[in-house]
């Protein structure tokens, strides 16, 4: 009976134990699965991230940031994604000072702006620029990558374990700090491990801890993943793989044959261990959600020359997947026009999207508009956020203006079929989604010819979000869109538009602007935002008839 006792309040002292812990963790910023989608937690609610990230210098002194702030709030941001400088906060080896980083912290908390941080600690946009003085003038100690003439670069290899060792423990100090700094307010939600990681001028490193490597046998655990996976892997990388016959042992010149392409992904595997073994140690501290974005690779370009070879990049997502399990997703920096070929790339695999980097102008708010509705995405961020002259009037403003007003109802029904996005252009003149038993065909709205610009050669972009609230009734947010509408389960019913308001929400509640069942419904045959009357919220009803 005592025995008995015993297991029974060790059990609940344990189940105690537990809950206190998963109580703690639920506390903490944390990703979780919500249908098809990925959701990013904090301070027990869905966020949607609604970012800029500064450019890379001006978080690092609070006289360049103090006209800053005004324009980040100006532009309706909710988080900015903020660099870390490994230099900085252990300019002598085991000492470290976040003096600097405290202050600029509290002025974001003070103006009720999150942060990412991104840690520049072994590499920054594939160089090593940001590594202490220390590090950079040991080279015994803290050896570099060569290229294939025996030339050294300024980028740290990621084979030796003294670099590893050194940057573990910078970034394992930081995250102590900011799981003090966060205890109380979570001002920190995210943090981004190293930064744009890749190797240059050649595909891969050819020191003489690189070459010992190269020439072992694939190691038995990036094997297995490719055996178990075999099936699902990325056509690009499992095309390599097959054209060597599919080999499951030997050299990696054996398994995958010789050239670049083999260099780049013996690379990318030591890449992503080394930074997996940084995460996994931050996150032992503090489990923060934590995540590696990449330089995009140029197409038909070779690794290391045309572009940094390596990275976490689309055609070797599934090398960085299986080396870097404790990493939580691969970002895209995109600068490119084809935003949404990346965006499909970067949604293979169950990749969670999320885009740190993103080409600012004209065209941001209507491309964060599309991430956000067409890929569900944890949120969207312009770089050089703060270098704007004219806030008040930037696309990016005025787009997260709409969903911070629509944050509730898009984050209670992601993941469900139930939200989608356009971005139109000359182009891309149409786009035909789904919603239940509703066919939208979706235009651009010079498509109607009412606008000036209509005629022009070039089209400004456009784009919208749309989100199903209930079987009949839709949001639509954006600029430059029309809207008209078929019934797929039964062809033969008409559709028509049984209401539309144009509106806001104030304090969670719809508030009506105006009714616009009249002319700017063509009476009834489309509902539509033209592009000249800038962004705005459409709340609308169908209804069928014969």
């Amino acid at each position: 009976m005592k025995k008995l006792l015993f297991i029974l309040i060790a059990i609940t002292v344990s189940s105690v134990s537990q809950t206190k812990k998963n109580t703690i963790n639920d506390n903490i910023p944390h990703l979780i699965k919500k249908g098809s989608a990925t959701q990013l937690i904090v301070d027990g609610k869905p966020f949607l991230i609604l970012g800029g990230e500064l450019g890379n210098s001006s978080f690092t002194s609070l006289e360049y940031m103090e006209p800053a702030w005004p324009k980040l709030k100006t532009m309706n941001l909710n988080t900015v994604l903020a660099p870390i400088y490994w230099e900085l906060i252990e300019p002598e080896e085991g000492k470290f000072d976040f003096t600097l980083y405290d202050k600029l912290i509290n002025v974001a908390r003070q103006n009720n702006l999150r942060l990412i941080l991104l840690w520049f600690g072994s590499w920054k946009n594939s160089m090593s620029s940001h590594a202490p003085a220390w590090v950079k003038k040991d080279q015994n100690r803290f050896p570099r990558v060569k290229d294939d003439k025996g030339k050294s670069h300024e980028i740290l290899t990621p084979f030796s374990e003294e670099n590893l060792k050194a940057d573990l423990n910078a970034y394992a100090e930081l995250m102590k700090h900011i799981k003090y700094f966060n205890k109380d307010n979570h001002t920190i939600i995210m943090i981004q491990c190293e930064n744009e990681i890749g190797m240059l001028p050649v595909a891969r490193d050819h020191s003489t801890l690189a070459n010992e490597k190269f020439n072992e046998n694939v190691p038995e655990e990036f094997v297995n993943y490719l055996i178990k996976n075999k099936e699902n892997l990325v056509p690009e990388f499992k095309e390599v793989w097959r054209k060597n016959g599919f080999e499951e042992s030997g050299t990696w010149e054996e398994i995958f044959g010789k050239g670049p392409h083999t260099d780049e992904i013996f690379m990318a595997w030591y890449y992503s261990k080394f930074t997996n073994a940084i995460i996994e140690a931050g996150k032992k501290v503090y489990p923060l959600p934590m995540y590696v974005n990449a330089a995009l690779n140029r197409p038909n370009r070779l690794p290391g020359e045309g572009y940094p070879s390596a990275g976490p990049l689309p055609h070797i997502m599934d090398v960085w997947i299986a080396g870097g399990p404790s990493i939580d997703f691969l970002a895209p920096d995109i600068y490119f026009p084809n935003i949404e070929h990346w965006c499909n790339l970067y949604t293979r695999q169950n990749n969670p999207l999320f885009i740190p980097e993103a080409r600012g102008g004209p065209s941001a708010g209507v491309r964060a508009l599309f991430v956000l509705g067409h890929y569900e995405a944890i949120g969207f961020s312009p770089f050089s956020i703060e270098s704007t002259n004219d806030p008040e009037n930037e696309s990016l403003g005025k787009a997260y203006n709409l969903v911070n007003q629509l944050m509730p109802i898009i984050t209670s029904y992601l993941g469900q079929n139930k939200i989608d996005g356009v971005l139109l252009d000359k182009e891309d003149q149409e786009s035909i989604i789904n919603f239940g038993d509703y066919e939208f065909t979706i235009k651009h709205s010079y498509t109607l010819e009412y606008e000036p610009n209509s005629k022009n050669d070039e089209w400004e972009t456009t784009g919208a979000i749309i989100i199903q609230t209930s079987e009949n009734e839709f949001y639509l947010a954006g600029t430059g869109v029309v809207i008209t509408f078929k019934n797929l389960k039964n062809p033969k019913l008409n559709v028509g538009i049984l209401k539309d308001e144009q509106g806001k929400f104030e304090d969670g509640k719809w508030e009506v602007i105006r009714h616009l069942n009249g002319d700017q419904i063509h009476q009834g045959r489309h509902i539509r935002i033209l592009g000249s009357d800038g962004y705005e919220i459409q709340r609308f009803e169908l209804y069928n008839y014969e």
